[in-house]
């Protein structure tokens, strides 16, 4: 599900037009912070279940593929965490309130119009493109896994029937 929200929040982030300062959030916007605080809601459970039910390693690679496997995983897990916090940041920083399916919930992380709220706030679209390389290196793994290495790393992650 966090990968289908991700395939949907990147275009809507990127097609957007700029935001000018003092104006409201349009409805693309609301969509794409309502987007953000499911994906982040969402990302916080996972990393929940996966601390109390890890994943057993997979004791067939070498020790520098299991080391570099884990380590891609948490990077993962950290950089969607960031570029959903540092979205929060943003529209914070804008004095926006933050929305989920256009109705206020949450509170703002920062004043507006801050300089936290400004730098935070910054690092969105370095924390989205860290993001985007991250799964990129992640799905290229994958691929050389099932295509390259022929070693059936990847049904591990398939459901047994």
């Amino acid at each position: 599900m966090i990968v289908v929200l991700l395939a949907v929040q990147f275009p809507i982030g990127w097609l957007m037009p700029d935001i000018q300062s003092g104006l409201p959030p349009g409805s693309l916007m609301t969509l794409h912070i309502t987007i953000g605080l499911i994906i982040l809601t969402l990302i916080i459970v996972r990393f929940t279940w996966r601390l109390f039910h890890p994943v057993a390693p997979a004791n067939t690679l070498p020790l520098w593929q299991r080391v570099m496997s884990e380590s891609v995983h948490w990077l993962l897990y950290g950089l969607v965490f960031a570029t959903a916090m540092t979205g929060w940041f943003f529209v914070s920083f804008r004095g926006w309130r933050v929305s989920l399916f256009f109705e206020s919930l949450l509170p703002m992380l920062t004043a507006p119009e801050s300089a936290a709220g400004r730098l935070v706030g910054g690092w969105h679209q370095a924390a989205g493109f860290g993001l985007l390389a991250a799964i990129g290196v992640h799905v290229a793994a994958a691929f050389i896994h099932a295509f390259v290495f022929r070693d059936r790393i990847m049904e591990r992650m398939l459901p047994r029937s």
